[in-house]
């Protein structure tokens, strides 16, 4: 588990997750002429309807575990949306646990029941999942979602800030400093990159085009299929010497709402933040902004910042997570 994680949205403040067990879920939405609706799971084990949801495996990372979970469960595709507040509670006997929660809206697939661990699956309207729903607990992630369907804050696009991985030391390196490498650290990370960005599916790539940025995308790029496009403004030459630059490209990518991952450098990153900050939305501007990373380093060499645009509030962001990759 990555040493920091934090998530926030208007509503609520998740500061890292401090369980002995830690899980992961989702709670899938879509909305037809029957208005908003939730998909519910029901499990034979337990005799109950919930959300679908699971223990985290060894090295993987709460917004992994999530989508693996309900792949497995109820074999649906799916890619993160706005952050849900998570549940607490004790098991066996007084082991806490911890399970965070994402809403997603639902894909074209079908979801089918694994048969094992989910006999049956159901969408149901949100208010009658209020009362279907066998634990108290789930209903909080189901309030939140509801209300950010009625602030119309719920359909939401990720713009991720990477830090690019681990380099080869600066003192090492007595080439072209756009030339400088990933480290044997950073290129396993890289790959840890490319899983955690999985959770989102970015379908666009920006990276600076110094070489260490290139190599940290670039297995999600193979994996993906998906293009590769380089910015001169985000190196660290280009932003020191046109700031102004640097921020109005950074403008220019939250305004067009892709889902975008944007990989730079440490010295770039007050300035692309800085750019996130303007595009709060107002009544969540004390809870993100109190997420967002301020002090240098701003975040660790493969981190990622992951803010959640409202499409129908003119691309607000509305939500942001901080979270770091493995690190040996």
């Amino acid at each position: 588990m990555p040493s920091t994680a934090v998530r926030s949205t208007a509503s609520f403040h998740d500061s890292g997750p401090t369980a002995e067990v830690l899980a992961a879920g989702v709670l899938p939405w879509r909305v037809n002429g029957r208005g908003l609706e939730v998909l519910l799971i029901h499990r034979p084990d337990y005799q109950d309807w919930s959300w679908p949801k699971g223990k985290l495996d060894d090295g993987e990372t709460l917004p992994e575990c999530a989508v693996r979970e309900v792949r497995e469960e109820i074999g649906l595709d799916v890619e993160l949306g706005l952050p849900l507040p998570s549940t607490r509670y004790t098991v066996n006997g007084g082991t806490s646990k911890e399970v965070w929660y994402w809403a997603v809206e639902a894909p074209r697939q079908t979801p089918e029941a694994d048969g094992k661990e989910v006999d049956r699956v159901e969408w149901v309207s949100a208010e009658q999942a209020r009362g279907q729903l066998t634990n108290a607990s789930d209903v909080e992630p189901l309030e939140a979602l509801i209300a950010a369907h009625r602030d119309r804050t719920l359909r939401t696009t990720p713009f991720i800030v990477l830090r690019h991985a681990k380099a080869k030391p600066r003192s090492s390196w007595s080439r072209a400093e756009g030339a400088r490498p990933l480290a044997p650290t950073g290129q396993r990370q890289a790959l840890a990159v490319c899983r955690l960005l999985g959770a989102w599916k970015p379908r666009k790539i920006v990276t600076s085009p110094w070489r260490r940025c290139v190599e940290t995308v670039t297995p999600y790029v193979k994996d993906t299929g998906r293009g590769l496009r380089e910015n001169g403004a985000f190196t660290e030459k280009g932003a020191k010497s046109k700031p102004k630059r640097a921020r109005r490209e950074a403008d220019a990518l939250l305004a067009k709402t892709p889902p975008t991952v944007l990989c730079t450098h440490r010295p770039v990153l007050p300035i692309v933040l800085d750019a996130l900050s303007g595009w709060v939305a107002k009544d969540a501007r004390d809870a993100i902004l109190k997420a967002l990373p301020r002090k240098d380093p701003y975040l660790k060499a493969g981190g990622v910042v992951v803010a959640q645009q409202a499409l129908d509030a003119g691309g607000q962001i509305v939500s942001l997570e901080v979270y770091d990759v493995w690190d040996d």
